[in-house]
């Protein structure tokens, strides 16, 4: 997968998987609904601060979401430093 969308996909799904709205992920994030939507479907990339601040908040609303996120997100590296 390319790297531009990447954590918009990781995002996409792990909000799918476990039920976590793009509102309540905004709300809980102090932003519009439409960066949020801006990220799912690809639009726009969150900067490595926000993806920061996204782990923060799913871990608040729901932190199943939070590990699908990061494991889908960075998945890779992590396994390369953990090995």
């Amino acid at each position: 997968m390319e790297i531009m969308g990447k954590a918009g996909h990781a995002l996409k799904q792990a909000l799918d998987r476990h039920g976590v709205s793009q509102y309540s992920l905004a709300a809980k994030l102090g932003i519009e609904r439409t960066n949020v939507y801006r990220w799912v479907h690809e639009v726009r990339d969150p900067s490595a601060e926000r993806v920061y601040e996204i782990v923060k908040a799913l871990k608040q609303l729901n932190p199943d979401a939070a590990r699908e996120f990061v494991r889908l997100y960075l998945g890779e590296v992590v396994e390369d430093i953990e090995s």
